[in-house]
């Protein structure tokens, strides 16, 4: 895998110029047609993004978190409507003040940046795959390239997903990120840690084909109308990130919220399930909250993703510059 991301510089002993320049000719579309990157720069990239994205927008991911998991003193009573975000915010910041916002991130960490450098290593791999090594290639191969990576990458991050939602929860009775994980390891075995995972492919699948595809359309849309002639810069990496989030991120709300039932489960008055089927989740959610409780976490799930989105986005893009940069400086000397 690696050996198709990374440019190839080779000339036989005995070739001719012509067969040198042919070759260097090939090299440098390989190089253009894949950005001139290696497989571990990808994935280097796509961890420092993953980490921003995750640190930055953490409290906007705990006020979902109560929302979705909806249980007595973790926000106000449990009514047959979505919890407000302004009442959930309250809620935290009243009864355990700023840093209740952030319980749980050490968890994101650990989880967020190996994740994420699988999600865009893969990513990038596939679309080159799907694209026939072209950069411009059709919308569906970044869709399909989108959901094949994030099948691997939440293969990586569910489990730690797992530990910070449960931390997250108001009167949490895990005291950090160790504990949470011996203690689900010793009560509920270590299939706990993928009750959800079923849910959040299902969930992330669509997500990351709307995500990607709409990325890389506004993407293509902007750099035209906004830098010129087709220069892509933050304004267009932030900007069709954003859209691509929010758009992703309001489609998919119902698996998400299946997803914080499964995962917290039994854990400070959540419901438990006989089993991790998603069918039973949803048909609890509508039997005790109606309609509306599958959108419940909608407005904080959009307000993450959106800028979010643009976060990651500018910054993998920003981590992928000077990475060929450096490799142009190497190449050079």
């Amino acid at each position: 895998m690696a050996d198709l991301l990374q440019p190839e510089f080779r000339s036989g002993g005995g070739g001719s110029a012509g067969e040198v320049d042919i070759s260097a000719s090939m090299t440098a579309q390989h190089q253009q047609a894949h950005d001139g990157l290696r497989f571990w720069q990808f994935m280097v990239a796509g961890s420092i993004a993953g980490c921003i994205e995750h640190m930055a927008m953490f409290p906007v991911d705990t006020l979902k978190t109560r929302m979705q998991a909806a249980v007595p003193g973790a926000c106000p009573a449990r009514t047959s409507q979505p919890i407000g975000l302004s009442q959930a915010l309250r809620s935290v910041l009243r009864s355990e003040g700023f840093p209740g916002l952030y319980r749980g991130i050490a968890a994101m960490g650990l989880g967020a940046g190996p994740a994420h450098a699988v999600y865009f290593s893969f990513y990038e791999f596939f679309k080159r795959a799907l694209s026939g090594g072209r950069q411009d290639g059709p919308a569906w191969a970044h869709a399909g390239s989108g959901v094949v990576a994030t099948v691997a990458s939440d293969a990586v991050f569910t489990p730690m997903d797992v530990v910070k939602q449960r931390l997250q929860l108001k009167s949490s009775p895990y005291k950090g990120v160790a504990d949470c994980v011996g203690r689900v390891l010793r009560e509920e075995g270590f299939g706990a840690f993928y009750a959800s995972y079923r849910t959040t492919v299902l969930m992330n699948a669509p997500f990351t084909a709307v995500h990607f595809a709409t990325y890389e359309a506004s993407k293509k849309g902007l750099a035209g109308g906004l830098a010129g002639e087709g220069e892509e810069g933050f304004v267009v990496h932030a900007t069709a990130g954003a859209a691509a989030g929010a758009l992703a991120a309001v489609v998919t709300t119902p698996l998400d919220v299946v997803k914080t039932q499964l995962q917290c489960q039994g854990v400070c008055g959540c419901d438990r399930f006989s089993s991790s089927s998603i069918k039973e989740v949803f048909q609890t959610i509508l039997r005790r909250d109606g309609y509306a409780g599958l959108m419940r976490g909608w407005l904080p799930r959009m307000l993450f993703h959106a800028p979010a989105a643009a976060i990651c986005w500018s910054s993998y893009e920003s981590v992928k510059t000077f990475f060929q940069d450096f490799n142009e400086r190497r190449l050079n000397t």
